[in-house]
């Protein structure tokens, strides 16, 4: 059986590709493996890329950018699966952090945190870009007091879609993982 291992990040990465997956791409096979953050992350790599030699596995990286030059953790981090034996892994970059992927599509937060006034934050300046936004999780913070990370990616992945979501990072996630699907000849009649 082929499917997708996600080396994710932390905790709510997980929580939300559970939950997002099933929805938008419901044939995929796959499991997350969550860290501790981006250090343990970056040290896990090696020994789950070298240890997890299981045919049809194809290995994904989902990690934050915080505030670091996007062009480099991604080449980093490829670097790293290369240099273990896994360089077909696909390497995806959140910046800055997964919040802005929230941020990004603010019908999905009004109808996850049932505030309507969360509609109109797309049409302020500030809201446009959202991969642009140095601290997306303290602007959410900000707009939700209640938010927490891994209860807000359950309510936010029930809500999330490909057509409004403007947040490039997020498309680009999900048009990237559609093409390494389809390349590594992952299909449903295979699972």
């Amino acid at each position: 059986m082929k499917y997708v291992v996600f080396l994710v990040e932390e905790p709510s990465m997980q929580v939300l590709l559970d939950i997002l997956l099933p929805r938008l791409l419901p044939d995929l096979p796959f499991q997350c493996v969550p860290h501790e953050g981006k250090r343990d992350l970056e040290e896990s790599i090696p020994r789950k890329l070298k240890a997890w030699r299981t045919p049809g596995v194809h290995f994904c990286v989902i990690r934050d950018n915080d505030g670091a030059d996007c062009r480099k953790v991604k080449r980093k981090i490829a670097a790293l699966c290369t240099s273990n034996g896994r360089p077909d892994t696909l390497v995806r970059i959140a910046c800055q952090e997964l919040e802005a992927w929230y941020i990004g599509e603010p019908d999905a937060l009004a109808d996850a945190f049932g505030k309507e006034s969360l509609r109109g934050i797309g049409k302020k300046r500030k809201y446009r870009n959202s991969d642009g936004i140095q601290r997306p999780s303290a602007e959410i913070e900000r707009l939700i007091p209640e938010f927490s990370k891994v209860s807000g990616a359950r309510r936010m992945a029930r809500h999330l879609t490909r057509e409004r979501n403007r947040s490039a990072r997020f498309r680009i996630f999900m048009d990237g993982l559609e093409d390494f699907v389809r390349e590594a000849g992952i299909t449903p009649d295979e699972t």
